[in-house]
């Protein structure tokens, strides 16, 4: 019995790989050489930022399989946005990481809520949103003070 288990341990790595050989080869030319191009990305990568993907990709394989499904619908959701989106969205995700753990922990909640409100709430909000954007530094001061001051009444 000892031998058998053994003698499995070492064709593991020989199944895996006839495995993995099986699927390549169900793969199209397309399929192939996107996943040519996505290797010779990570390659690029530094050490640290190849760690992060293997990290990610282990993370990923221990989910649910909702888990899974939500994430992968994020990935649609972001790769359907524009390049101006996309941009925007890594740096607001920049600035996101740089917030200490109780401010990020709050935006968390906050955008759980905004999630969670009706549509036209969240497209009021969204809009609100917009407005604050296109404001100067002087009117977005201006707007928090006369906020500061209804909350005073």
């Amino acid at each position: 019995m000892k031998t058998l288990a053994v003698l499995l341990l070492a064709l593991l790595p020989t199944l895996a790989f006839a495995q993995a050989e099986e699927r390549w080869n169900q793969l199209s030319d397309a399929q192939k050489e996107e996943l040519r191009v996505k290797w010779r990305e990570y390659k690029a990568l530094s050490p640290e930022e190849q760690q992060r993907v293997r990290d990610n990709a282990e993370r990923f394989r221990r989910m649910s399989p909702e888990e899974r499904e939500r994430v992968k619908e994020n990935v649609k959701q972001f790769r359907s946005l524009s390049d101006d989106e996309r941009a925007e969205l890594r740096q607001r995700f920049q600035e996101y990481r740089k917030l200490e753990p109780g401010e990020r922990r709050e935006l968390r909640t906050r955008m759980r809520a905004y999630l969670k409100s009706h549509p036209e709430q969240r497209e009021q909000l969204r809009e609100n949103l917009r407005r604050w954007r296109r404001m100067s530094p002087e009117q977005r001061e201006e707007l928090r003070e006369r906020v500061r001051e209804r909350r005073r009444r």
